[in-house]
């Protein structure tokens, strides 16, 4: 197998130790209110304090990726978040969980926006659909897996050991990656002489890189960034419901014991995995076609319709079952515009895609943070889940006009 292939199965694992990592928190939910004495909108406020502090290191983050080399900011935003992973471990109140959760997110924050920048020194262009697609599906695997399989380690270990040893995990990623990656794939022993002057002549886009800074203002008087970061918050808004409150919400609204709603809450994440793969297989597909604005816009545009539809089912769901299966669409929609949003970075970042694909991201996570809080508020104020889900159809058909007009093929640097 190729060099650069091992690269998209290193990041895939990455992904889905984040995922693990992030959505354990809800598969512990009820042994940590009931040890802590949380209320739900207390337990609202944690889970979007991580998103808060994800959000916000995200710029720095892919900045410090373009500047220093996924190497070395990979290696370390790992470490730094597996060690608040286990600090978590030592939470004993609202407040020490609150801030572990919040500076657990800020290492978090790197991790995307470093792939992204490995990808753009690594990857020709018409693979980095489909290796976003891939590298995504890992975060969706990822919680799939650690829903039921978190939810046996807590009542077998208890949730704090739980924490421990996922800290633990994420050590040994970090120290791998150290040792095997170097930034610029010239310079690494394994790679040969026909796979470097493929990657060298495949990676640039036309018009090429700029050498020079990339000022915040500049990158953000771009309209492609701030339809970048509209659309990338509605389909966070989506997704981020079955990180945080799915989980809870079957085992309350369906009473179902907690392996079995782990199951259940599995199932649109693995939809979500395919809609990936589906979403990058089409990107690059339609590029190699020599349409490269459609090859981000109709991929993005197909998924958000599925979301919107799939949220409107799922308000309407009388069984579990039911439930799962419209989110399933609608995740799998959700996710299938995640490889068009990824690449469309790239393409108009490239050498400062790290710190463009940050950008985008930290305004996806604040949906990520108001999703935490509207599902308990809106349930609490309205007395119905419903509003909830119809409240996210409505951003997904705003998500679709967003990329009608977004053009890919206008650079930052230009």
């Amino acid at each position: 197998m190729a060099r650069r292939h091992w690269l998209v199965v290193g990041t895939f694992l990455l992904a889905m130790l984040l995922y693990v990592d992030r959505v354990c928190i809800s598969a512990a939910k009820d042994a940590i209110t009931a040890d802590l004495s949380l209320s739900d909108t207390q337990f609202g406020w944690v889970l979007s304090a991580f998103a808060l502090g994800y959000a916000l290191l995200q710029t720095p983050a892919g900045a410090l990726a373009d500047r220093r080399g996924p190497r070395l900011v990979l290696t370390g935003v790992v470490a730094f978040w597996s060690f608040f992973t286990g600090m978590t471990a030592l939470a004993q109140g609202f407040v020490s969980l609150l801030a572990f959760r919040f500076l657990f997110g800020a290492g978090e924050a790197g991790a995307f926006p470093g792939c992204a920048r490995a990808f753009h020194s690594w990857l020709p262009v018409g693979e980095r659909g489909l290796a976003q697609g891939v590298n995504f599906s890992g975060s969706r695997l990822g919680a799939a897996f650690a829903l039921p399989v978190v939810a046996a380690m807590v009542v077998h270990l208890g949730w704090r050991t739980s924490f421990l040893v996922l800290a633990g995990i994420g050590f040994a990623w970090a120290a791998w990656w150290w040792w095997w990656f170097v930034d610029d794939p010239a310079l690494h022993p394994k790679v040969t002489a026909g796979e470097r002057a493929l990657i060298l002549r495949g990676r640039e886009l036309p018009g090429g890189d700029a050498a020079g800074p990339l000022p915040l203002s500049r990158m953000l008087s771009s309209r492609n960034v701030w339809l970048a970061m509209g659309q990338y918050f509605c389909s966070n808004f989506t997704f981020f419901f079955c990180l945080t409150w799915l989980f809870p919400h079957l085992r309350a609204t369906y009473r179902l014991e907690p392996v079995e709603a782990g199951l259940f809450a599995a199932a649109p994440l693995l939809a979500g995995a395919l809609g990936n793969w589906t979403g990058g297989g089409l990107v690059d597909a339609i590029y190699r076609r020599g349409a490269w604005g459609a090859s981000r816009r109709w991929p993005a545009m197909i998924g958000f319709a599925l979301a919107a539809a799939g949220l409107v089912g799922s308000a309407r769901a009388e069984s579990a079952l039911a439930a799962v299966a419209f989110l399933s669409v609608a995740i799998f929609g959700a996710d299938m515009t995640l490889p068009p949003s990824w690449s469309l970075c790239i393409d108009i970042g490239r050498r400062h895609s790290g710190k463009v694909s940050g950008t985008m991201n930290m305004a996806g996570n604040l949906g990520s943070f108001v999703t935490g809080l509207a599902f308990p508020y809106l349930r609490q104020w309205t007395g119905s889940t419903t509003p909830f889900f119809l409240v996210g159809a409505g951003l997904n058909v705003l998500a679709i006009l967003a990329w009608a007009v977004t053009r890919p093929e206008e650079p930052l640097d230009r």
